[in-house]
């Protein structure tokens, strides 16, 4: 039987998990502050909301079954959930499902905290409710790449393993989850198929991109790169994802490759 499923968020993972249910043939409707970025979908309704503002408008999350929250910012997430919360209770009950972090109560890190808050909150929050956590993005880890890459040598963590993961594969998780019969409470982490040292990710990145510099492990001061040494952010024990990192570069840059050569119009 269809459900109607409500998506927060327009970026990789929230486009990848309404696309997902509505190929299903569920009744999907997505809001997000901005318009997705390949714009506006075809096979199910978009609508511009800003958790941040306020009430969420009854439009938005009225008459759903299921909410899967895959809106997250810097800033502000857990006023966000706060207002996304309330609108969902004067909705009725339904099934919140929240993509959260491994390691959110490990890592003494600002974004991790919030996280943290924000599973609190929607445990607190008398709804049928949902919390998965994952490991790092493959996409994450990319452009952490690319930032460190612009210094003559490249600087990562020294000591530090990440498990990256691909998007698609934690949205086929949130995916049934959301459609599952009941509500999971904390359900066990997802992580990538490979728990990879920063400097193996660094040289993969390298790699891919055709470039050659020199990788400097360097050991960064502060208890939130001390919790990733201790390996907070690792799930070994939930080697969940199939894309491996090295995979996903492949992929990535033979996609821009081929965005680079094509004909112009006319031709």
């Amino acid at each position: 039987m269809a459900k109607r499923i409500l998506v927060t968020g327009s970026g990789p993972l929230g486009r990848a998990v309404a696309d997902r249910l509505a190929a299903q043939g569920h009744e999907v409707r997505t809001m997000s502050r901005h318009a997705p970025a390949n714009g506006e979908p075809s096979a199910y309704t978009w609508m511009k909301v800003d958790l941040l503002a306020g009430e969420v408008p009854q439009r938005a999350v009225g008459d759903v079954d299921t909410i899967v929250h895959c809106a997250g910012s810097r800033r502000g997430d857990v006023e966000a959930a706060q207002n996304l919360i309330a609108g969902a209770r004067r909705a009725g009950r339904p099934h919140l499902v929240y993509i959260s972090i491994v390691g959110a109560d490990r890592i003494p890190y600002h974004y991790y905290r919030d996280t943290l808050a924000v599973e609190r909150l929607i445990g607190d929050s008398g709804l049928p409710w949902t919390v998965q956590r994952s490991t790092q993005f493959h996409d994450l880890i990319l452009s952490a790449c690319r930032m460190l890459a612009r210094a003559p040598v490249m600087p990562v963590p020294a000591a530090t393993h990440f498990q990256p993961i691909d998007v698609r594969d934690v949205a086929d998780r949130l995916v049934e989850l959301a459609l599952a019969a009941t509500p999971g409470g904390h359900v066990p982490d997802v992580g990538g198929p490979q728990v990879l040292s920063a400097r193996a990710l660094a040289r993969s990145y390298l790699r891919a991109s055709r470039r050659r510099k020199l990788v400097v492990p360097v050991m960064f001061p502060g208890a939130a790169f001390a919790g990733y040494r201790e390996g907070g952010q690792l799930a070994p024990e939930h080697t969940v994802g199939r894309t491996t990192f090295d995979q996903f570069l492949a992929e990535r840059f033979s996609a821009q490759g081929a965005r680079k050569i094509q004909p112009a119009p006319g031709t």
